[in-house]
């Protein structure tokens, strides 16, 4: 089992794959998406439970996912705001508002993600 490295990947949600950023740095995790005016494609901030939206320009669809990378919940945050921890979150995957619905993801759903050097999901 691969330990979590900051780099690029892909994720699968059904039959839709997109692209992926993976912060697994607290530097790369703390810095997230701010500053940006949008994000192709998703971000995954591991390990996470919680994430903010403060000094972001766009509204983000946040994926609290548990250590199988099952979808725990999904909210949509609007700038400056803060979630509130999810039990059982091991991950976060972010992505424009409005994304998430487009591929399908929902609760319950699994996702796979393709990163060089990880191997194994948890």
């Amino acid at each position: 089992m691969g330990k979590w490295q900051d780099g690029e990947g892909t994720l699968q949600v059904g039959a839709q794959r997109v692209a992926l950023e993976v912060a697994a740095s607290y530097r790369a995790r703390t810095r997230g998406l701010l500053g940006r005016a949008g994000i192709t494609g998703a971000m995954l901030l591991t390990p996470a439970a919680s994430v903010h939206t403060f000094r972001m320009r766009f509204a983000i669809d946040v994926a609290y996912l548990d250590r199988n990378l099952r979808v725990l919940d999904i909210v949509t945050m609007p700038p400056n705001r803060l979630s509130r921890p999810r039990l059982r979150s091991r991950h976060v995957l972010e992505a424009e508002a409005g994304a998430m619905a487009a591929w399908g993801l929902r609760p319950g759903s699994t996702v796979n993600v393709d990163v060089p050097g990880r191997l194994t999901p948890g």
